[in-house]
């Protein structure tokens, strides 16, 4: 029997992520994955965020993303919204291909040395008081004090937990695909009575990408060619000739979130947590977010150093932010509904996009920058995440995001120097110095406090105009 601290099923970008957050930890974590290797049928999500991006910055790995990557200033709703000017490093989306984002997290989770056991696919679970016993379809039999379940939105790590998943049915779905044609493609965007549908030649000056609206919202499984080409006639009059796919897939708008992120021993992270349509790119993304939220706290849990209370807090701050990407995918779905009158709406809601002030707050909830944990009071930084100052420490100029690459919580004093003897053991206290301020998305220019606790994920958890009160608290509450 294989025995390890904390088991994930699933090596997508969320279990990955999580297995090096707390690989980073020091816990003796090990993803199961059903793949014997990382290819990925289908066509999958394709771009990085600019939260999840600044999550990577933070852990010191983005460029390895950046440097295969292609940047874009815009993020969509409805209509592609201007991100240029927003105060990040990372101020653009990154088309990355989620195959690729794959390999790189499974690089780097190679070099913490976490085990992933492929070609094992969990068929059932066991709770017990203090741990879970895994059985796979091989015939393997693991144990671990915590079992996380990144597999997917048919979890079955769900589905075993007892976990309900409720949401709304699927009302439409739609064919994408990568294929050539032998007659020539009517390239751009078409609207009928089934939607909009588009084709775009891809790199190669060869293939073509369709994607066709309109289809059966019961539709299950691969589609076939045949499948592609009778859809392709019913919107374009043809099927082009279509051959040679090497993508063929679907999705649909079902959107749908657990009940609850955690039953006993049993967790639930990404795609098994929330479904949705992939409008906005936010799915891969809200994954990743995910795991370096709960990453930090289960490691705690998992070495006793904080109590089981302490993953309260995980479903608390992140079952909010993936209800509020249910709503703005359904929103934006209703938005691509035919009609002249669902027309209409989308004029209104362009004009009303291409104001300023609401075209940045959509865009930086679309990019995650606008997360903000805990009550919306007190100092502006309280919950939100921590703008990566240049900042000098006694060592010279550095950044606050690399302070945070070995996902300790951080105590930044830029007045007197506080004081945390009874935590030195959990948190790095930095002495520095910063000339400006704080610039905030939407929020804007906020002065810099005298002192900032930084949480492992990058989020601020307490913040001092001059003397600790409060800090002990806030210490206790999340690092105790």
């Amino acid at each position: 029997m294989s025995e390890h601290e904390i088991l994930i099923a699933g090596a997508g970008p969320t279990g990955l992520t999580l297995a090096g957050e707390l690989a980073l930890a020091g816990v003796d974590v090990a993803l199961v994955e059903p793949r014997l290797t990382m290819d990925l049928p289908g066509r999958r999500a394709g771009g990085l965020h600019a939260r999840s991006l600044e999550l990577l910055d933070q852990r010191g790995i983005v460029d390895r993303f950046l440097a295969e990557g292609q940047a874009y200033p815009n993020v969509g709703f409805h209509i592609a919204l201007d991100i240029g000017d927003f105060p990040t490093r990372h101020n653009y989306l990154l088309a990355l291909r989620q195959e690729r984002i794959e390999r790189l997290l499974a690089d780097w989770v190679e070099e913490l040395d976490v085990p992933v056991y492929r070609g094992s696919e969990v068929l059932d679970i066991v709770q017990a008081e203090n741990g879970v016993e895994v059985a796979t379809a091989q015939g393997k039999t693991m144990r671990a004090a915590w079992l996380v379940g990144c597999d997917g939105g048919r979890s079955r790590m769900r589905k075993a937990a007892g976990i309900a998943f409720p949401g709304w049915d699927a009302s439409t779905s739609w064919l994408i695909a990568e294929v050539r044609m032998t007659e020539q493609p009517v390239l751009g965007f078409r609207e009928t009575a089934s939607g909009r549908h588009a084709m775009a030649m891809l790199d190669d000056g060869e293939r073509v990408g369709v994607v066709l609206a309109g289809q059966d919202p019961r539709a299950i499984g691969v589609p076939s060619l045949d499948e592609l080409a009778t859809a392709l006639t019913a919107a374009y009059g043809t099927d082009f000739g279509v051959h040679a796919p090497t993508v063929i897939s679907r999705f649909s708008d079902a959107a749908r979130q657990a009940e609850t992120y955690r039953k006993g021993r049993v967790l639930l992270a990404g795609d098994a947590a929330h479904i949705h349509s992939p409008m906005g790119g936010q799915g891969l993304n809200l994954g990743l977010q995910d795991a370096v939220n709960l990453g930090w706290k289960l490691a705690r849990v998992a070495k006793g150093i904080s109590p089981e209370t302490l993953l309260d807090s995980y479903q608390a701050e992140r079952h909010p932010v993936a209800a509020r990407v249910l709503r703005n995918t359904i929103a934006q779905g209703v938005l691509r509904y035919p009609g002249e009158r669902i027309a209409v709406l989308g004029e209104f809601v362009s004009e009303l996009l291409a104001m300023s002030e609401p075209c940045k707050h959509f865009a930086a909830m679309m990019s995650g920058l606008d997360i903000r944990y805990g009550a919306d009071e007190g100092h502006p930084l309280l919950g939100r995440r921590m703008p990566d100052l240049d900042i000098v420490v006694a060592e010279g100029s550095t950044r606050v995001f690399t302070l945070l690459h070995d996902a300790r919580p951080v105590l930044l004093n830029f007045g007197e120097p506080l004081a945390i003897d009874d935590w030195a053991d959990h948190v790095k206290r930095v002495d520095a110095t910063f000339e400006g301020t704080c610039e905030l998305p939407v929020i804007g220019a906020v002065p810099a406090p005298a002192a900032i606790l930084i949480r492992p994920d990058g989020h601020v958890a307490w913040v001092g105009d001059g003397g600790s009160a409060g800090l002990s608290a806030a210490l206790g509450a999340w690092f105790d």
